[in-house]
């Protein structure tokens, strides 16, 4: 669930990328983010293992977020010195280990320890490919690139949940993350193939400066503070919603299992057409009423959630992740416009609230979902989900 506009416009002296082809750029996206939310399907088969319940598990799965946070913000600030092909193979490299020891975690803590570790290497891998195609690219090329490496990772929500639960059926949830652990070498060995080495940014003439300057200076402008907290909430929202509906849908009186639950998540498929409309429709009508919109549709589809009917669930499954995907899309949008300048340092900032807000999500929802059951779940989600439409209602666009 993730923009490109947030990044420094291209370098127009560098060459073009080998790397040319839209569908290359989105598998690229697809095997850096398909193990941030594949464990989501697989998760009461997690907490039978375990032996816990499904709010400790749904914190441990999606402490993902808090290295995702973390690497962001890093990355953002200090990416400018690294050189982007080798640090991300690099990283895609190093997210084998922690991937491939989750098969092997002896208890809930090593568990969490080691998505938290996952989350690093993937916020860093996802960062810098982000701010390899806006420097590459020619003007012309930049937006295709981008949208193509967003839409990539859209794809990895959806295949990346299929293809956890069909796995686990097979092989088991502990097993399962054997597979991951492969597609991340995948990724790693596809960009080394294809993308160009270039120069860090600092040896191309960028002077260095405090990274905690350019922090500061975001903070400091009120539209993005408002752009953060509508980050923040979007994902507090979606991680509360897609990490605890596979518990409803597994017990009674839908009572599917675990095949049948990787297929529920084909409701996915149809925000990988409509998410990169987004930055369209937020230049056309503005951010505010954009925002505004999608996430008024994600509240219509969490209230449909609350049906016993499966094809309501799902229906509303689907609303949400339209919605959900759609405000997300335009509010990082939104921060590339209005960001003057060190925008890799504010792209940073905005990913760093957006999965801090996951990982609440995780945490609030999990309480509610445990102590109250699945319609204070759904009612918390809501308060969020509308708190964030109430912020972006009040986006206003920069001036020219």
């Amino acid at each position: 669930m993730t923009d490109a506009r947030t990044l420094a416009p291209p370098l127009e002296a560098m060459p073009a990328p080998r790397l040319t082809t839209p569908a290359a750029i989105g598998l690229i996206g697809f095997l850096t983010l398909v193990d941030l939310f594949a464990a989501q399907a697989i998760l009461p088969s997690l907490a039978k293992h375990y032996g816990v319940s499904a709010a400790q598990i749904g914190v441990a799965a999606n402490a993902s977020t808090l290295g995702m946070a973390i690497a962001g913000l890093l990355a953002g600030a200090l990416g400018a010195k690294l050189e982007r092909r080798r640090a991300i193979w690099m990283s895609l490299a190093l997210l084998a280990i922690p991937t491939s020891l989750l098969a092997l975690a002896p208890n809930l803590t090593v568990f969490a320890v080691l998505r938290v570790t996952q989350g690093l290497f993937m916020a860093s891998a996802f960062t810098l490919t982000l701010a390899y195609l806006a420097e590459r690219c020619t003007m012309a090329a930049a937006p295709g690139a981008l949208a193509a490496y967003v839409t990539g990772g859209v794809a990895s929500n959806l295949v990346g949940r299929l293809a956890a639960a069909f796995v686990a059926s097979l092989v088991g949830p502990e097993a399962s993350f054997l597979f991951f652990a492969a597609l991340n070498l995948a990724g790693a060995a596809l960009v080394a193939a294809t993308l160009n080495r270039n120069r860090p940014m600092a040896a191309q003439g960028e002077a260095p400066g405090r990274f905690w300057a350019a922090w500061a200076g975001h903070l400091a402008e009120p539209r993005l503070r408002r752009a953060f907290a509508i980050g923040f909430l979007i994902l507090f929202g979606f991680i509360g919603t897609f990490t605890y509906v596979g518990f409803v849908l597994m017990a009674p009186p839908l009572s599917l299992g675990m095949r049948a639950l990787g297929l529920v998540f084909l409701v996915f498929a149809p925000s990988m057409v409509t998410t990169p409309l987004a930055g369209r429709a937020a230049r056309r009508f503005g951010a505010g009423p954009t925002l505004l919109l999608s996430l008024g549709l994600a509240l219509a589809g969490l209230l449909l959630m609350l049906a016993t009917s499966l094809a309501l669930v799902l229906a509303g499954m689907t609303i949400v992740g339209v919605g959900t995907f759609f405000a997300q899309a335009a509010a990082t949008g939104y921060v590339g416009r209005t960001a003057t300048r060190d925008r890799a340092a504010a792209s940073g900032l905005y990913l760093s609230a957006y999965y801090c807000g996951g990982l609440a999500g995780a945490a609030a929802v999990g309480q509610l979902f445990d102590r109250f059951g699945w319609n204070a779940a759904v009612a918390g989600i809501f308060a969020a989900l509308a708190g964030a439409a109430l912020l972006g209602a009040g986006l206003k666009e920069k001036l020219p």
